[in-house]
């Protein structure tokens, strides 16, 4: 960020940086310089084009226009065209490193023609200090052509969940690009409500339909990318499945949302192929609970479903034995999501 300066509790702020307009770049790593005491999540997005040129804008959901007395930016998207997501941090996570000839190919013949960063703000001490902010990433490049090229997908719901209550926020799409993708990384993504996220491939039809796990972690940890331990690769008519566990031990529902009292069920998988072609679309969305889970869609079998998928994983993935989660909760599950029998299976650890 060029000395930004946020006003607000959950302000986003963006920035953009322009592509060379000759030569394709290549990012084989992201090294943040960023302290989760300032920034809640810094997202890297490829542009077509940014949604301001301004040297910094609001691209929240949230604008203080009429806030006078304060510094104010132009609101606008993160992109007015052509989104995708290339890097996510929080939590204080490290370096991330790519393997070995595999990189995001930006700029030039790629739809990517700006590098946007966005900065969730969650302390506003430093600005009522005096102080402005340069968090961001330090991008390892090449300008040597790699084989593999790198691509992310990222798999969120919307949805609710009810004050005292147990809930999973559940999401799979199709995948009809005709690539085979080689997941190598995943990244989970909640805010104090969560317990477990989980990724999974979902390959076949009915009962030889077969689920197996790319990634399962506490999002309480910290949130970098952590390498995919066996090889998972992913094609033309495989579905893509995520699952986050979350316990609402407040008195008032939580939504998804923006801010950092709202929840969000994020499971982001990094990807490489062979050749130029990656996803075309690297979103992949529901509604969430209570309009939606697995159990909905006719192509997935719940039974199938893995026992542990709902479970928080021993370390290094979940927290070492005694340490608290958020809330003071300690808990495994057992769950079998069919909503169409709504009959549940859970058990409590507390």
């Amino acid at each position: 960020m060029p000395d930004a300066v946020a006003t607000h509790v959950d302000d986003y702020l963006c920035t953009s940086y322009e592509m060379d307009s000759d030569n394709p770049t290549y990012i084989t790593a992201f090294n943040p310089a960023a302290t989760s005491k300032d920034a809640h999540h810094i997202l890297l997005y490829g542009c077509t084009e940014p949604g301001s040129h301004q040297k910094i804008w609001n691209c929240g959901e949230m604008a203080y226009s009429n806030d006078s007395s304060k510094k104010s930016y132009e609101t606008g998207p993160t992109c007015a065209s052509g989104a995708t997501i290339i890097y996510a941090w929080a939590l204080d996570a490290d370096k991330t490193e790519l393997p070995k000839d595999v990189a995001f190919k930006v700029g030039v013949s790629t739809p990517i023609k700006y590098l946007v960063l966005q900065v969730h703000y969650a302390n506003i001490d430093k600005f009522k200090a005096g102080q402005s902010d340069r968090s961001g990433l330090i991008l390892t490049t090449s300008p040597v052509p790699l084989s593999k090229r790198a691509g992310v997908l990222l798999l969120a719901t919307d949805g609710a969940i009810a004050p005292y209550s147990l809930e999973v926020f559940e999401v799979a799409c199709e995948i009809k690009d005709d690539i085979v993708m080689h997941p190598f990384a995943f990244r989970t993504h909640a805010h104090k409500l969560g317990l477990v996220n989980s990724g999974y491939r979902i390959r076949g039809e009915g009962d030889d339909q077969e689920w197996t796990e790319i990634g399962r972690r506490s999002p309480q940890l910290p949130q970098m990318f952590y390498p995919i331990q066996s090889d998972v690769p992913i094609k033309q008519g495989d579905y893509v499945a995520a699952a986050c566990t979350m316990f609402n031990y407040q008195s008032h529902p939580v939504r998804i949302g923006a801010t950092g009292n709202d929840e969000m069920c994020n499971f982001y998988m990094m990807y490489w192929v062979d050749g130029d072609k990656i996803l075309e679309d690297g979103f992949c969305t529901s509604s969430g609970p209570p309009q939606y889970y697995f159990g909905y869609d006719r192509n997935l079998n719940v039974d199938k479903i893995p026992e542990n998928a709902f479970r928080i994983p021993p370390p290094p993935n979940g927290p070492a034995p005694g340490e608290p989660l958020q809330g003071d909760h300690h808990m495994t599950m057992q769950h079998k999501t069919n909503p169409r029998k709504r009959q549940n299976r859970f058990k409590y650890i507390f």
